[in-house]
This record gives C-alpha cells, sequence and structure tokens, in this order.
C-alpha cells in the first residue's frame, strides 16, 4: 500500500450522469465527518505503514471548508507526493492558497468542452468556472497538469481531437477514463463504455501510430504518444482491470477504510481513533486488514461478461451511502 485517497466530504457542486444521476442522496452526518486533526492522526499511521502518497478527493473536496489548512497539516508529513482531484468549479478561487499551503498536483476532471453539453451531463451551469480553474492552476504554478475525461457513448466521445488540443494548449495531459459500473453508477450499461482498445483504434485511424510509453508501474492510466509528441493516458478499469497492481487504498470522509473501489464493505478507523486507539493499535488494526485483502473487485466484474450491470442499486446506495463512489473517493 502505497497511495492513499482521502475523501474529505461526500458532498459534490456537480451532478454528473456517471456518478450522480439520482435526484436525492443520503448523505453522511456532519458530526460523523472527521476533523483535520483526526485525519491527519490516520495519515501517519499509514505513512508509518508505507504510505507515500496521498491524494484529496470528495465528493468535491473544495467544498470542505477550510481545505487549505489541512493541505498545510498534511504537506509537512514525509510524503513523495501530496496531490488533489477536483472539478475545478472551485478552483480558481482557491489556487493560489492550495500552492501555498503545499499541494503539489492537481487532476481536474474536464468532460467536455462545450457549455451545453457540460450542462446535460453534471445538470449545472458551470463549464466556464472549471476552464477558469484550469487557467488558475497553471497561472499560480501547479505543473504536470492532468484533465480526467470520462468517456460515455454518444455523449462526448467525439470530442477526443478538441479534448486533446485543449490539454495541449494548457500543458497538461488528458487522461481517458472508462465509463465505471462502481458506487453512484446506477445507470450504467456495457454499450456505454468506449474502451480503451476501442478508443486507441479511433486515436490511430486520425492520427496514425501511436507509442505505448514505458513505465506505468502500479499507476492506473497506462500512457501513450501521439506522432506529433503529444501524451495521453488511457484508463482502462472496466475491460482491462490492474487489481494485481493496484496499490491503492481509499479512506471516507468518516473514517471508513476500503481496499478496493468495488468492495461493499470497509472498515471503521473512525471508531477505533475516537475510542482512544493508540498509534501501535491503529496501525495493527491497518495492517492485519492490508495483509488479509484478497480484492479482485474489477477482475470479478469482469468475468460477468453477460447480463453485466450497475453494482448497486439506487435503493441500496440509499441505505448505504458509503457504496457511492463521491462519497469513497472514486
Amino acid at each position: 500500500m502505497a497511495n492513499l485517497r482521502l475523501s474529505v466530504t461526500d458532498r459534490c457542486n456537480l451532478r454528473c450522469a456517471y456518478c450522480m444521476p439520482e435526484e436525492e442522496y443520503s448523505w453522511l452526518p456532519s458530526d460523523e465527518i472527521l476533523s483535520f486533526e483526526e485525519i491527519s492522526a490516520l495519515v501517519d499511521r499509514f505513512i508509518a505503514l508505507g504510505v507515500t502518497k496521498v491524494r484529496l478527493t470528495g465528493g468535491e473536496p473544495l467544498v470542505r471548508r477550510d481545505l487549505p489548512v489541512l493541505v498545510k497539516l498534511l504537506a509537512a508529513k514525509p510524503l513523495a507526493e501530496l496531490a488533489m482531484t477536483t472539478n475545478g468549479v472551485l478552483l480558481a478561487t482557491h489556487a493560489r492558497a492550495l500552492k501555498d499551503a503545499g499541494l503539489q498536483r492537481v487532476t481536474i476532471s474536464l468532460d467536455t468542452l462545450r457549455r451545453d453539453r457540460f450542462l446535460r451531463l453534471t445538470r449545472r451551469d458551470q463549464l466556464p468556472q472549471v476552464l477558469e480553474g484550469i487557467a488558475a492552476a497553471r497561472q499560480v504554478g501547479f505543473e504536470a497538469l492532468k484533465l480526467d475525461t470520462v468517456l460515455t457513448r454518444g455523449l462526448n466521445d467525439d470530442e477526443l481531437e478538441p479534448l486533446l488540443d485543449f490539454a495541449g494548449s494548457h500543458d497538461a495531459e488528458v487522461r481517458f477514463i472508462e465509463y465505471m459500473d462502481v458506487g453512484g453508477a446506477t445507470r450504467w450499461s456495457m454499450d456505454q463504455v468506449i474502451s480503451g482498445k476501442e478508443l486507441l483504434q479511433r486515436l490511430t485511424a486520425r492520427f496514425g501510430v501511436i507509442t505505448p510509453l514505458p513505465g506505468r508501474g502500479s499507476a492506473p492510466a497506462e500512457r501513450f504518444r501521439l506522432p506529433d509528441g503529444r501524451t495521453f493516458g488511457v484508463i482502462a478499469s472496466t475491460t482491462q482491470p490492474f487489481c494485481s497492481t493496484c496499490d491503492r487504498a481509499r479512506l471516507t470522509a468518516d473514517g471508513r477504510w476500503f481496499t478496493c473501489l468495488y468492495a461493499t464493505g470497509g472498515t471503521d478507523l473512525k471508531a477505533a481513533l475516537r475510542a482512544g486507539a493508540d498509534a501501535a493499535g491503529l496501525e495493527q488494526l491497518i495492517r492485519s486488514v492490508w495483509e488479509g485483502r484478497v480484492d479482485r473487485g474489477a477482475e470479478r466484474r469482469l468475468e460477468l461478461r453477460e447480463g453485466r450491470g450497475p453494482l448497486v442499486s439506487a435503493a441500496e446506495l440509499r441505505r448505504e451511502p458509503h457504496l457511492e463512489m463521491h462519497t469513497r473517493g472514486g
């Protein structure tokens, strides 16, 4: 375990069709949300057990009040990387404070460059704010920007070239992500998925020979170079799972720890922390769960093949919000 995805809130200011398509949601109680001090204490235990990279997520992390305060706490720790994934809506407002607090890298979701399509996809007319956030990230000095695009057949799969052009013009790298059947994807179907294989076939037909880049390691994205030198990533976790190399764990905003994005159950670290468990006790709990894990969620979903549908129903998600992707950090 080297990577910890740290959800700081289950709230989000968008309602993306592939993540939050329902009209109503069950939210985590506010008194159950970890304080910054509690988050810091748990991160210390993960670092002691080998975590070197922390990524702040949500929901939308920037709706968490005073987030730069948490960033400053975490930036003082012995981490190789402190990053954040955001939808970008509030990034222009907070980019400078985040950079000054010690945040190192930012990944921004960008599924379309068309304002009408953005509204249809997210039910919010906020594409201008997202584009402003991307510009602000560059202006304050965030380097190696990544833009995450979830591809959905018939919705945004005609924007491959515009998105590559946009990323290039902003010194960023776009990562095309297969539509996944996890958490809140209650309207998922396999025929909506643009597979990594199909994506590469399309781009090859348009640009010519595409070169795979070495050094993927445990990263979720496989990277490629176009003939003109531009690079991009493909995250094909739906059709080409990488469970065997996954080194990620996820901690929800209320302290539930999940060892797999597809896991239906997690470990309540907050309960142990608030009950007074010491550092050694928390580390033993984390170590025993991680060493005993047998997660192969994406691979097992792929084995279903025929009849594969959403992982859980909307009714199940209302009963157990921890199953939501926006709760466990996507």
